[in-house]
């Protein structure tokens, strides 16, 4: 049995290289070992920016923003809420994944693949039996999975993943949240909001230390006012449960330079919640997989390394998505997949360009981000010129009644041009690619600041930051140009 193309996974790098190569008449099968659909429609983006909405709703019912209007909020149906992102997942899951395949005509192989010389698939069938997959291409999109620290006692006691958690039958009263990162935040806010008592703890010295200072310490500020109790600089050396089956865990956080004595490298401190929520990274699933029978390297955390055509040491065989080393990102995936599909079938030798690539954490105030950080800019030998606009300067924003937050541009000093923005706001995530759109159209901050931007949206955020490079925004009228 010959196919033009043989895929592992069913996420969204599988259906993006799927639906391309149905599209140019070849020949596909994907073979499936879980819930087809991968990560983001079942356990993923769907289910979770589900439960963040209804978390908000809530959380604005709790703490009303505007005068003269009275909401309450009660306590939280959370079987209810659980099975309506159920209905949700289960929709989205039939109408974008499966309905889809039947109409691009592939066949979906429920089962465990793994490769056999050749190089060939022999698949696992689920429900007993087992075929093998003769194809001239493979793609290997079988995405990532929670990383479990090696912390002492942590397997035993037990944990929750965000995939877990969006399945409990009850919210929990109390949850540590290992890791700062975009998911812990997103879940350490949304349960918070449901009702939880929530604790963050993170290793590094800053929460999202992958962004911009100024955001780190504006999400700091803004989960502090939310009752979230927030642990930085801080490792879990210790997982157990007590005689009424909560979770102890003991923290070591690293004091500030400066404390006296022998202690100023270590505090130790005692952590209790009724679970523990890991998002402490992901890791790539290729075990089981027996790459190496088809001559396919991969890297010591297990990733696929590939070159710009998403191609692996074996030129038969393809990888995209979050099984790789690149940006984890379903959009990424998505474009990956496509992109192995055109090269393998069409003997393509496009790549990717990942310079305006935004990326967005769903926290309220939401996070959003493009281009370099003024820290990759001195890297890269660039002189960053930086301009930070709070959000009471911007008018959305005040009539809004939430100006927690920021907008931070990063410009080439001499030219001006744009090569970041990084911002912290309601809709961050929409206002974020038109700064992509200026960074790939190489515009300078003069011209960013020259945009035509409706008076009373977020967007005008990016055009006044822009300014401030000039001029004083505080001293201009609300609408000035």
């Amino acid at each position: 049995m010959r196919y033009d193309m043989a895929i592992i996974g069913s996420g969204a790098a599988a259906f993006a290289a799927a639906i391309t190569a149905r599209a140019g008449g070849h020949s596909v099968v994907m073979v499936e070992r879980a819930e087809v659909g991968g990560t983001c429609v079942n356990t993923g983006c769907v289910p979770s920016k589900a439960l963040l909405a209804a978390a908000g709703a809530r959380h604005d019912a709790v703490a009303p923003r505007f005068p003269g209007v009275g909401t309450q909020a009660g306590p939280v149906n959370f079987p209810a809420l659980i099975a309506g992102k159920d209905d949700l997942v289960a929709a989205m899951r039939q109408g974008k994944y499966l309905d889809l395949a039947n109409e691009h005509g592939w066949r979906i192989i429920p089962g465990q693949a793994r490769f056999v010389p050749g190089p060939r698939l022999h698949v696992a069938i689920r429900g007993g039996g087992s075929e093998l997959v003769d194809a001239a291409h493979y793609l290997v999109a079988t995405g990532s999975a929670p990383w479990v620290p090696p912390v002492p006692g942590l397997r035993r006691a037990g944990y929750l993943t965000a995939a877990s958690a969006a399945a409990l039958d009850e919210l929990p009263q109390s949850l540590l949240v290992l890791g700062g990162g975009a998911i812990g935040l997103e879940q350490s806010q949304m349960f918070a909001r449901l009702g939880a008592r929530v604790d963050l703890v993170e290793a590094l010295d800053r929460l999202a230390p992958a962004e911009e200072p100024e955001i780190s310490a504006a999400l700091t500020g803004t989960l502090a006012d939310e009752g979230i109790h927030v642990h930085t600089a801080s490792e879990l050396r210790s997982v157990t449960r007590d005689e009424s089956g909560h979770l102890v865990a003991t923290a070591l956080a690293r004091l500030p330079a400066g404390a006296e004595g022998a202690a100023r490298s270590r505090r130790r401190s005692t952590l209790r919640g009724q679970d523990l929520l890991l998002a402490a990274g992901r890791r790539a699933v290729t075990g089981g997989l027996d790459l190496a029978a088809a001559g396919v390297r991969t890297g010591a955390d297990g990733a696929i390394p590939v070159d710009g055509r998403q191609q692996t040491s074996n030129p038969r065989v393809w990888a995209a998505g979050d099984v790789t080393a690149g940006p984890q990102y379903v959009y990424a995936a998505a474009a990956q997949g496509t992109l192995a599909a055109e090269n393998a079938l069409g003997g393509g030798g496009r790549a990717l360009d990942y310079t305006a690539m935004p990326r967005v954490i769903f926290t309220d105030p939401a996070v959003a981000s493009v281009g370099l950080t003024e820290a990759q800019a001195v890297r890269q030998g660039r002189r960053p010129d930086c301009r930070t606009l709070p959000l009471r300067h911007v008018p959305r924003a005040v009539v809004n009644r939430e100006t927690r937050g920021l907008v931070k541009l990063v410009a080439e000093a001499g030219t001006g041009r744009l090569l970041g923005a990084h911002a912290v706001a309601d809709g961050a995530g929409e206002v974020i690619t038109t700064a992509g759109l200026a960074i790939t159209g190489r515009m300078t901050v003069t011209q960013l600041a020259g945009l035509w931007c409706p008076y009373l949206t977020m967007t005008e955020a990016l055009k006044l930051a822009a300014q401030s490079y000039s001029r004083d925004v505080s001293r201009l009228s609300c609408c000035a140009a």
